[in-house]
């Protein structure tokens, strides 16, 4: 078959598998995640074996290191994962659940139930991860998901496929109601965005380049988020102690993610008195700072800024620094440049951070605490699909309830309408 028809037939697999899954009981659905929790770690070593032809390629390709770090299967990263499928296992099952109940006036029952999305299609980079978390929370909220994972990571994908789709057929689950798509060529992710007669939902996960291709060729609803362009304010009260621990782990303890602080804004009042202390601790994890003119009197190692360094996602140990008049000037330029995905302030004032809560417009708001934890496992959502900082229909990290919608459901008693 033409590609074309493979992934038709693959989507069309998933819309009928969709229906099967929406109606499996919360058991159901655990067993088959315990089992294939169980059976990664049975088959940790090969799992790790066919990651390794991954990341060979990824070196010949000369892929960049934050890639190559989202690539790898470690010990550390499979056992987070079968932790997460677990997880999920623990977590309500949102599917039937009803959210509301209210009587009209001529006796009618009206509630609204929660129902699963249907066939959900995931289109991703590297992380092999991002294949379980994405089986265990779509399988979890009653929907099917066709995965198109990265070329550079295909042999742990298909190896992570062929674990999954034995652990659906041994727990009486439909095996395509989670696919993963066999196929290098892109022209598989433009065939899959045709699919609208049998998917539902977008949901691409990588780099800005590959979020905007798929929203200018999808013709199905996607939800994304294009970067990670996350602050974080040092306020004019903050504790400075908690601001340089704050500010060093939001950009060191993994910078080549979504949620790694970016930019770092300092009130002047405190400028002369922080910078100095937290630039030596950046210089001891290899940071490079750009800074602003201010900054860059303060610290003269710094480099100038450039007009593209404030709304930039570096992924990298690079970090911007600007020193502001005041909160208004910080919201200001988070509002200007930022991406609507994370944003933290560190503050003793309550007021402070009541008014940063309320008017910086991202999909988490923190006080006093890293920008890493917009975390769907982080904040007890289990393991997450993605974050999106889109408004429809979610806001923020993507756990079981965002993988559902609801639909009214009427109780009468003969009612006709006048």
């Amino acid at each position: 078959m033409t590609v074309e028809a493979t992934i038709r037939e693959m989507a069309k697999a998933a819309r009928t598998a969709a229906k099967q899954v929406a109606c499996c009981s919360a058991d159901q659905k655990n067993a088959a995640l315990k089992r294939i929790a169980k059976q990664i770690k049975q088959d940790a070593a090969y799992l790790k074996d066919e990651n390794k032809k991954d990341l060979l390629r990824a070196k010949k390709m000369g892929l960049s290191g934050p890639m190559i770090d989202r690539l790898a299967l470690t010990d550390e990263t499979l056992k987070s994962m079968t932790a997460a499928l677990i997880e999920v296992t623990r977590l309500e099952d949102p599917v039937g659940s009803v959210l509301r109940t209210w009587t009209r006036p001529n006796g009618l029952q009206v509630s609204r139930m929660r129902i699963p999305l249907g066939v959900i299609g995931i289109i991703y980079e590297s992380r092999p991860n991002v294949t379980v978390d994405a089986a265990g929370l779509c399988l979890k909220a009653g929907n099917a998901v066709i995965l198109r994972g990265g070329s550079e990571a295909f042999n742990s994908n298909q190896a992570l496929a062929d674990i999954i789709r034995c652990a659906l057929q041994q727990s009486g689950l439909p095996e395509h109601a989670v696919q993963i798509i066999a196929i290098r060529d892109r022209s598989a992710v433009t065939a899959l965005l045709k699919q609208a007669e049998f998917i539902d939902l977008i949901i691409p996960r990588g780099g800005e380049g590959l979020i905007r291709f798929v929203v200018e060729n999808s013709k199905i609803p996607v939800l994304k988020h294009f970067k990670g362009v996350c602050h974080v304010y040092v306020d004019a009260s903050a504790d400075l102690d908690m601001a340089k621990k704050i500010c060093f782990n939001a950009k060191v303890q993994r910078p080549g993610v979504c949620n790694a602080m970016e930019t770092l804004l300092v009130h002047q009042s405190i400028a002369e008195k922080f910078l100095p202390g937290m630039a030596k601790r950046f210089s001891t994890a290899g940071v490079e700072l750009r800074g602003c003119p201010v900054t860059c009197r303060i610290l003269p190692q710094a480099k100038k800024a450039s007009a593209e360094d404030w709304p930039a996602e570096f992924l990298d140990l690079v970090l911007a620094v600007k020193v502001v008049a005041d909160m208004d000037e910080a919201i200001a330029h988070v509002a200007i440049y930022g991406s609507n995905h994370t944003e933290a302030i560190v503050t003793r004032d309550y007021e402070s951070a009541r008014r940063f809560v309320r008017e910086v417009d991202s999909s988490v708001v923190l006080v006093n605490a890293s920008t890493r934890f917009n975390d769907g496992g982080q904040l007890g959502l289990g393991a997450e699909i993605g974050i999106s900082t889109t408004k429809l229909h979610a806001f923020g990290p993507m756990g079981l309830e965002e993988l559902t919608t609801t639909k009214f459901v009427v109780f009468g008693d003969g009612q006709i309408r006048t």
